[in-house]
């Protein structure tokens, strides 16, 4: 049976490549994740197989960091480093101080993308 990331001979269409700036939270999971590896806290065999793991529906809809951040909660509460919960309220204050500064609403091409 195929992964969700075992495309090899399966129509993938065009491929952008036109470069592109990552957005600063991309940066700072790229570093969290440099930082966290560098500490022998997971492997990049742990995170490609973590990714893997993710079945198809939540591969194909999360962007290529966003697969990395679910990996690395899920490795960080799997290892014991960090709780769902915590996790959990960490996101709730940052939603909720987000959603006060107006910096939580979505640009025009993200909102149509969740449509």
């Amino acid at each position: 049976m195929r992964g969700p990331h075992d495309v090899g001979g399966l129509e993938g269409g065009p491929i952008d490549t036109a470069p592109h700036d990552l957005a600063f939270w991309e940066k700072q999971i790229d570093g969290v994740r440099a930082v966290i590896g560098a500490k022998g806290l997971v492997s990049s065999h742990e995170n490609r197989r973590t990714i893997e793991q993710l079945g198809h529906d939540v591969y194909e809809r999360l962007s290529y960091y966003e697969r990395w951040t679910a990996s690395l909660q899920r490795q960080m509460v799997d290892k014991g480093v960090l709780t769902q919960d915590e996790i959990d309220a960490k996101v709730a204050e940052v939603r909720k101080r987000l959603e006060e500064s107006g910096e939580l609403a979505l640009l025009p091409e993200e909102e149509a993308k969740c449509r």
